[in-house]
Order: C-alpha cells, then structure tokens, then sequence
C-alpha cells in the first residue's frame, strides 16, 4: 500500500483527538466555577442540592453538578411601605416603614420562599399592626426607638427560617387623620394654657412669699434697733445713776438746767424768730444754774 493510502485514517485520527481534547478542555471549565465575593451559587445534582459555592475558585463535577442558582449576598432595601394600624386607645394611624436585609443562607432562601420581598413587607406589615395595637399613641410617639427594635427582633425570628437576616428595621414616620390632629392640637394649646397659669400662680406666691421674707426682715430689724436703743439707754441712765451717786444731785440739776439753756436759745437762733416764748419757769431755770455753777466753783 502506498503512504497516501494511509492519509485519510491519519487525519481522522487526528480530527478525533483533536475533538477528544476540546471535549475534555470544555470538561474541565465546566467543573470550574468563579464566583464572585458578592455572590454564591446554588449547585444541584440531578434536581437535588448538593452544595453551596462560596467566593473564590470551586471545583464541581461537568455534566452531572449544575450551577442552578445565583444568588447575592448583598444588603437588600425594600421599598419604603405605608400601612395603617390602630393604637390600643382607637387611633388610626398610618406607618411608614423601611426594611434592609440579607441573605445569608441562599440554600433556605431558594427552597423555603418564592417571593423574598412579598413575604418580608408582608411579614413587617403585620408585625407593626401587632406591636402597635398594644401601644396608645402617645407611646407610640416617644418610644419609637424601643418600638423598632421590637419590631426588627420580631422580623428577625419570623424570617430566620429563610435564611434571611434584617439588619435595619426602620419607622419613618407616624402620620395621624385630620380629625385626631386637630384633637391633639386642642390638647396641646390646653395643656400650654394650664403650664402658664400654673407659672403665673407660681410666680405670685414666690412674689407674696418674698414680700412676706422682706416684711419679717423689716420687722427683726426693727425690733434689733429698738433693742440696741433701749440697751443705750439702760446705759447712759446706769451712768447719770453713778454720776448722781458719785458728784450729788446737784450735779445732775446742773446738767438739766443747761440743756434748758440750750433749748432756749436754739429756739431764739431759727429762721425768721422774731418772737422768743419764754417759759414762766426759764428764769428760775436761769438762777439756778448760776447758782449750781457758783456752788460748783
């Protein structure tokens, strides 16, 4: 047999090596699977789970191992969601919420729930109802921190089953009908109106209070300048006493005659005296204290 008898069996040797060796290289990209940090995939074999790939470089069987599911693991928002609820006090009110998760364990996730968001929102929705017919309103208002860490912790374990797990839970905003804003507005101008009386009552007994104090001060110094005056008096008698004891009554005549002199003539020195009133018993007051100044010498 000639060489060229044997080309055609050499080249379809060839042609099935060569097809041999793209099936095996098609093989072995089939059984490597890049996945992303932000993602993980589902793998199935033959309908069934058979594991979770997480970041990286992963290895799976071609053919029989198929990547089913893509799922990301980043932090979800659902759309902001307004729902009504009645307060434990009969008040309507409509509460807008706003809830963040994600998914953490995506084989739960993909075979417990079809519609993730749907059975969240509807999960939050009835889990805000609840807690918030349990308040009044006014707790409503100024607990709204402890009401959603109590919602966001009664999320958490509704939702633990899917894999998922609510890293925010947040109420927005309380907003009440017209009809129960205008009520409360009437109470808050009531309330303001009660706070300024109570204020101008307060105000005019610290003023009577006061005032009373400033009497009271009034009055002890009063009664401390009537003490001092009548002790400066109990002394300067105790002093006439000893100098009556020590000189004679004379002395103390003579003492009482000046001061009659003195009297006498401060009341000729004032402005426009022309007339001096002298007294019947001036005179006599005049010769005896010439006579004590006498005596004296």
């Amino acid at each position: 047999m000639e060489p060229s008898d044997f080309t055609p069996f050499l080249m379809g040797g060839n042609v099935v090596a060569l097809a041999l060796a793209v099936f095996i290289i098609i093989l072995i990209l089939k059984g490597v699977r890049i996945v992303p940090q932000s993602e993980k995939y589902v793998v199935e074999r033959f309908g069934r789970l058979r594991a979770v790939l997480g970041p990286g470089i992963n290895l799976i069987v071609p053919i029989v191992d198929n990547v089913r599911h893509k799922i990301s693991i980043l932090e979800r928002q659902l759309p902001n969601a307004m729902q009504d609820a009645i307060t434990s006090d009969n008040v309507l009110v409509k509460v807008e919420t706003s809830v963040f998760y994600r998914i953490t364990e995506p084989e739960k996730t993909v075979y417990r729930i079809r519609d993730v968001d749907a059975a969240i929102a509807t999960t939050v929705a009835g889990i805000v109802r609840s807690q918030i017919g349990k308040m009044e309103l006014d707790e409503v208002q100024s607990n709204r921190a402890q009401l959603i860490s109590t919602i966001q912790e009664s999320v958490e374990n509704a939702v633990d089953d899917w894999g998922i797990e609510v890293t925010r839970a947040e109420i927005l905003d309380v907003n009440l009908d017209e009809a129960t804003r205008s009520a409360m507005l009437q109470q808050l101008n009531a309330e303001r109106a009660r706070r300024a009386s109570v204020t101008e009552a307060e105000g005019q007994k610290r003023s009577v209070e006061l005032n009373a104090d400033a009497q009271l001060y009034a009055a002890e110094q009063a009664a401390k300048a009537r003490r001092i005056q009548a002790d400066a008096e109990a002394y300067a008698t105790s002093v006439v006493a000893a100098a009556i004891a020590e000189n004679g009554v004379e002395s103390a005549q003579y003492q009482v005659a000046l001061k009659q002199v003195e009297a006498l003539t401060a009341l000729g020195n004032g402005a426009g005296k022309q007339t001096v009133v002298v007294p019947a018993a001036a005179l006599e007051a005049f010769g005896d204290a010439f006579k004590l100044f006498k005596g004296a010498k």
